[in-house]
């Protein structure tokens, strides 16, 4: 018995990390080549991003590698009757299933370390490469298409030389007040990493605030540029999805105190507004922005509630995957690696995701609790406890 579960075990071993380790590197290629386009990075950039993508990649490619082990060793077995031989002799199926759904809690235990790892780590990774190339970046971007643009920021310019920006137009976006725009001769952009920020010198500037102020300012003048303002992917604070998870609780914690003291400046500020008679304001535009902001709020607080629940569901999908796909493919006795791949699959595909899908979106918005992220694998547990039983009457 020994023997055949460390065949089996070694057989799906083979096949998972053969295909773990090409997937990874597609899906590595595809996401840092992405990242490069779309933020215009050069090499040096680009072997920085790599180690940070490389939990990312893992996280999407260990799943499907260990369904695809499962089909295939499963799959051949089947096939060549080396089941139906050993039931024959009397050795109960589960004696093959049990070496894969080990495997596959152990994988599991590895992909939710992983997803917290390529959440936190990772993520935070690339926004620091990407901070930090903000000038190179900004520079590619005015070259070959002479504008740059985020969402608080943006520059147009007639031509680049060497390093200086001809005729230059900046223009700042500030929530809720009038743009400030920056006009000047020429410009050149310098990086700060002791203020992280970006140094714009700008030579002759014309500078024009709306109805507020309008002014010329001859020779040379610098504006200073947040990198967080400056780089498309924007964002001070961590958002609770690049939390890693032992940050949880304390950020939990901080949330509710945050919301606690929203509900008192708001309880105060509307119980002035009663006693001076103030009543229309009450209904004023700011009491909207007052609510949006207490929404805003509660939504960060469903989203951190989310966090552990989502990397557990995501991780031990690898097990629940092999749970359906291990006895299936037993089922279906084909040979043919792809074709029994493909038939696990599909199943999954329509069950799974469309479910995972609506637990997150459900959950993010506080209507289900976040253990309902669990759906998918709760429905593909039952699945394969039904096929598991086929399998033992087989």
């Amino acid at each position: 018995m020994w023997l055949m579960s460390r065949y089996i075990l070694s057989e799906l071993l083979k096949v998972f990390l053969v295909t773990l380790m090409g997937m990874t590197m597609v899906l590595l290629l595809a996401g840092v080549t992405q990242e490069a386009v779309r933020q215009g990075l050069g090499l040096g950039p680009i072997l920085r991003l790599m180690p940070y993508f490389l939990p990312n990649a893992l996280v999407f490619a260990v799943p499907g590698t260990i369904l695809f082990a499962a089909c295939s060793v499963y799959g051949r077995m089947s096939a060549e009757n080396e089941v139906l031989a050993a039931k024959s002799l009397g050795v109960s199926p589960l004696a093959f299933l049990g070496p894969g759904f080990a495997l596959a809690f152990l994988v599991s235990l590895g992909a939710v370390w992983l997803n917290d790892i390529a959440a936190s780590w990772g993520q935070r990774g690339v926004h620091r490469v990407v901070l930090q190339s903000v000038e190179q970046i900004v520079y590619g971007m005015l070259r070959t298409q002479r504008a740059y643009s985020t969402s608080q920021f943006s520059i147009n310019v007639v031509d680049v030389q060497d390093r200086q920006l001809i005729r230059p137009t900046m223009t700042f976006h500030p929530s809720g007040g009038d743009p400030l725009t920056l006009t000047a001769e020429q410009a050149r952009l310098e990086l700060n990493p002791d203020k992280t920020a970006l140094s714009i010198v700008l030579d002759d500037c014309l500078v024009d605030w709306g109805e507020d102020w309008t002014g010329n300012f001859p020779g040379a003048m610098s504006y200073e540029i947040p990198l967080t303002m400056a780089a498309r992917k924007g964002g001070g604070s961590v958002s609770p999805s690049s939390c890693a998870m032992q940050e949880i609780p304390q950020r939990v914690e901080g949330q509710r105190e945050h919301i606690q003291a929203l509900q008192q400046q708001y309880a105060a500020a509307s119980a002035y507004q009663m006693l001076a008679g103030d009543f229309q304001g009450l209904a004023g535009r700011s009491w909207k922005s007052h609510y949006l902001e207490m929404q805003d709020a509660q939504k960060q607080l469903f989203r951190l509630h989310l966090v552990r629940w989502r990397r557990w569901a995501n991780g031990f999908s690898c097990l629940f995957f092999v749970m359906v796909g291990a006895p299936l493919a037993i089922r279906l006795r084909n040979a043919d690696i792809w074709t029994s791949f493909g038939l696990c699959f599909l199943p999954i595909l329509l069950l799974y995701y469309p479910l995972l899908m609506y637990g997150l979106d459900r959950a993010k918005c506080g209507v289900l609790p976040p253990y309902f992220v669990w759906l998918g694998n709760v429905v593909l547990f039952g699945v394969g406890l039904w096929l598991i039983r086929k399998v033992m009457r087989y």
